[in-house]
Formats: C-alpha cells, structure tokens, sequence
C-alpha cells in the first residue's frame, strides 16, 4: 500500500485506516490489524499535525509480518515521552507505538525522515 497524504489533511487518517484494513483482512492474529490500524493513524497524525508538508505512507505485508512507514519532510524527531494529567489527549502516540509495535525506528532522510514500525505476524 502507497499512499500520499495532503499537508494538514486530517481527513486522510480515516482514509488511510481504512486503505489498512483492507490490506489486513486476513494477516496475523486476532487483534493484530487493530493495532496496525491504531499504531498507522498514529504515525499519520503526527506526520500532519506537527508538519506544514506532505507525508507518504507505505505499508507492507510480507511472511514474517508488517511494516508500516510514514516519511515527511521535516527533520525533527518524534519524541516519545510520559503524558502528564494536562497533556489532555496530545503526547500519548509515540507511546502507543513503542509499548505496542515489535520493533519501531526512525530514518533520516535527505530531507526530513521516515518513522516505521513493524508487526510480527506471529506475536503475541
């Protein structure tokens, strides 16, 4: 799956959740394709909101499970950190990812980065 998304467009997460789930219709185990599906709008919606760009999403499945990448071009890292009570519903998505994914990362780029997670199609 290949998927440009508009700078800001926030109508693109739902869309893309949904591109997803189609993909996953019959990979991994129970609740797996939630997760994909949870750990990618998070991806995404970071990608729009703390950007003023484009971003490209591509996932893939293969035998030994998913990978799913989200490059924009910004160069700043996402930060992973613990919410605190007044973070009301904002800084919880790199936290998500990295308590659920079996391996995340980011690459940099030229120009800006990707960041990637990966699901086994095997674990727990």
């Amino acid at each position: 799956m290949w998927r440009r998304l508009g700078r800001a467009d926030l109508r693109a997460v739902p869309e893309a959740r949904r591109e997803l789930r189609e993909l996953l219709r019959d990979w991994g185990k129970p609740g797996q394709s939630e997760i994909a599906e949870l750990l990618t709008s998070e991806l995404v919606t970071n990608a729009l909101v703390h950007t003023d760009d484009d971003a490209v999403l591509t996932a893939v499945v293969a035998p030994g499970g998913l990978r799913v990448e989200v490059r924009d071009f910004v160069p700043r890292r996402p930060e992973v950190r613990t919410p605190q009570p007044d973070d009301d519903t904002h800084g919880r998505g790199m936290v998500l990812v990295e308590s659920l994914a079996d391996a995340w990362g980011v690459r940099p780029h030229g120009v800006g980065k990707s960041v990637w997670f990966e699901l086994g199609a095997e674990a727990a």
